[in-house]
C-alpha cells in the first residue's frame, strides 16, 4: 500500500484514539488509588481497596460498550462506506473527552463514567480503520501494513502519558490541572475530523446497499465461530488480550505502590513502553514478516510475552524494570499485529469489516471484564495479583495456539 493522504489520515485516526488511552494511563491511577496525590477524587468514605474496584470498572466500561458498537460500526462501514462512520464517530471522541474533564473538575464520578462509556460506543472504530488498511492491502501485506496501527498505538502511548502527566503539571503552567489533558485531547479530535473530511477517500464503496440489521452483531459470532480456524484463533485471542488487560490495569498501580513513581514518573514509564513498542512495529515485526509467517512468529511471541511479564513482577529495582520493557513491547508488537493479520487473511475480502468487526468485539470483551475483575482481584489479595493473573492467561492462550498448531501438522 503506498503512501498516501488517506492511510496518513486514517493512521492519525488511530494515533487520536490512542493518544486518548495513553492520557488516562498517569492519570486515572491517581484519581482513584493515590490518597496522597491532590488529585485523588475519593472522599475518606472509600478504601483504597474500593479505589482499586473502581479503577477496574472504570478501566473496563470503555471496552465493554465498544464491545457492542465494533459490529455495528464495521457493518455500517461496509453498507454506507468508511468515512462517514469515521466522522460520527470521531465527533463522540471528543464530546466524551470533554464530559471527562468536567468530571474531573467537579469530582463528579458518574460523568467520568458516563464519559468512558460514550468513548467506547463511539470509539470502535478502530475496526474501521483496519477495515481501510484490509480494503487497500494484498492478503500477504496485511501482517505488515496492520504494523503501522501497532505502531500508532506506540506513538500513542509515547505522546498520551506525556501529554497527562505534564498538561495536568501546574508547575509548568499555573492553570494546568487533571482536567487539562483532556480538553486538549477533545481539541485535537476536533481537528482530526477536518482531515477525515477534507483528505479521506472511500476505500470502499460498496455496490450494491446492504440492509442494516441492528442484531446482526449477535448473528455474526455465530457464523464466525462456526468456522474452526477462526474459533480457534480466537479463543487465542480473548486469553492474549484478556491477560494484557490484566498487565496494564494495573501496572500504573504497581508504579505507585511499589517504585513510588510520581505522575511525571508514571508518565516518562509509558512513554518508554511507547518508544520500544514503535520500535517493535516499524523494525521488528515488518522486517521479521518478510521471513517468516504469521503463525511461526505467533508461536514465540505469545509464550515469551507471558514469561517476560511474569519477570516484570520480580523487579524490585527501577533498572530491573526498565531492562524488561523493551521485551514486553516486542513481543506485544509481534502478537498484536501477527494475530490481526492472521484474522484478515482467514476472511474473505467482501466480509472485512464484519470479521474485524467481531474481531474487535472478541477483543473488547476481553478488554472490558478483566479490567473490572482486576479491580476486585486486586482488592481481595494485592495490588500486583492482577498482573501474576494476566501473565497466566497469555500463558494459557500461548499453549492452546502451540497445540493447535501441532494439530495442523
Amino acid at each position: 500500500m503506498k503512501i498516501n493522504k488517506s492511510l496518513i489520515t486514517i493512521i492519525c485516526v488511530v494515533l487520536l484514539d490512542l493518544i486518548g488511552v495513553g492520557i488516562l494511563l498517569p492519570i486515572i491511577p491517581i484519581l482513584l488509588t493515590d490518597p496522597q496525590s491532590k488529585f485523588y477524587l475519593l472522599s475518606q468514605k472509600y478504601t483504597l481497596r474500593e479505589g482499586y474496584i473502581l479503577l477496574g470498572i472504570l478501566t473496563g466500561i470503555y471496552s465493554l460498550m465498544q464491545f457492542f458498537a465494533a459490529p455495528i460500526l464495521g457493518q455500517l462501514s461496509d453498507r454506507i462506506g468508511r468515512k462517514k462512520v469515521l466522522v460520527v464517530s470521531l465527533l463522540g471522541t471528543a464530546g466524551s473527552y470533554a464530559l471527562f474533564a468536567i468530571g474531573i473538575i467537579f469530582a463528579n464520578l458518574p460523568l467520568l463514567f458516563i464519559s468512558r462509556a460514550i468513548d467506547g460506543i463511539t470509539g470502535g472504530n478502530i475496526s474501521v480503520a483496519q477495515a481501510v488498511i484490509a480494503d487497500n492491502s494484498h492478503p500477504d501485506d496485511r501482517s505488515k501494513n496492520f504494523a503501522l496501527i501497532g505502531a500508532a498505538f506506540g506513538l500513542g502511548f509515547i505522546l498520551g502519558p506525556i501529554i497527562g502527566s505534564r498538561f495536568s503539571d501546574p508547575s509548568i503552567v499555573s492553570w494546568f490541572n487533571a482536567a487539562t489533558p483532556f480538553w486538549f485531547a477533545g481539541i485535537l479530535s476536533l481537528l482530526n475530523v477536518g482531515l477525515v473530511v477534507f483528505f479521506l477517500k472511500d476505500t470502499y464503496i460498496p455496490k450494491k446497499v446492504k440492509v442494516m440489521e441492528w442484531f446482526k452483531p449477535w448473528k455474526n459470532f455465530g457464523k464466525v465461530f462456526a468456522r474452526e480456524e477462526l474459533r480457534k484463533l480466537f479463543v487465542v485471542e480473548f486469553l492474549y488480550y484478556s491477560g494484557f488487560s490484566f498487565f496494564v490495569t494495573f501496572l500504573g498501580v504497581l508504579l505507585i505502590s511499589h517504585f513510588q513513581m510520581s505522575q511525571s514518573q508514571i508518565g516518562n514509564f509509558f512513554s518508554i513502553l511507547g518508544v520500544w513498542i514503535v520500535f517493535a512495529q516499524t523494525i521488528t515485526t515488518r522486517r521479521l514478516a518478510k521471513y517468516f509467517k504469521e503463525r511461526q512468529l505467533l508461536r514465540v511471541s505469545l509464550l515469551a510475552n507471558s514469561i517476560a511479564i511474569t519477570l516484570l513482577l520480580f523487579s524490585h529495582r527501577t533498572f530491573y524494570l526498565y531492562l524488561i520493557v523493551p521485551f514486553i513491547a516486542i513481543f506485544n508488537g509481534l502478537s498484536l499485529s501477527n494475530l490481526n493479520g492472521l484474522v484478515s487473511k482467514l476472511a474473505g475480502s467482501h466480509e472485512q469489516g464484519e470479521v474485524l468487526g467481531v474481531n474487535n468485539s472478541v477483543r473488547s470483551v476481553a478488554e472490558s471484564i478483566p479490567p473490572i475483575l482486576s479491580g476486585f482481584v486486586a482488592a481481595i489479595f494485592f495490588a500486583t495479583t492482577p498482573i501474576f493473573v494476566g501473565a497466566g492467561l497469555i500463558f494459557i492462550g500461548a499453549i492452546i495456539f502451540i497445540v493447535n498448531e501441532k494439530s495442523r501438522i
